[in-house]
């Protein structure tokens, strides 16, 4: 049985693209972070990443929350 999210990833366009812009930040994110020190632009890089994928993961909690309620809907 697929999940919500499973279901999203195959089926939504707009949720799909959130997800791999969220895991290209991560990623990016994750390079940062291994390195012993950060130059002053790699700390403002560190900052921006970490606010947009804040902003994608809102986004995609809200897909998921109104596929949930439409799903609900359909069922009851």
């Amino acid at each position: 049985m697929m999940t919500p999210r499973d279901h999203l990833l195959t089926s939504h366009d707009e949720f799909r693209k959130l997800v791999q812009e969220h895991t290209q930040y991560s990623s990016r994110l994750d390079t940062l972070t291994q390195k012993r020190y950060l130059s002053d632009d790699e700390k403002l890089e560190e900052v921006r990443l970490k606010k947009l994928k804040l902003r994608l993961k809102d986004q995609m909690e809200s897909i998921e929350r109104q596929f949930r309620q439409q799903f609900d809907a359909h069922v009851a």
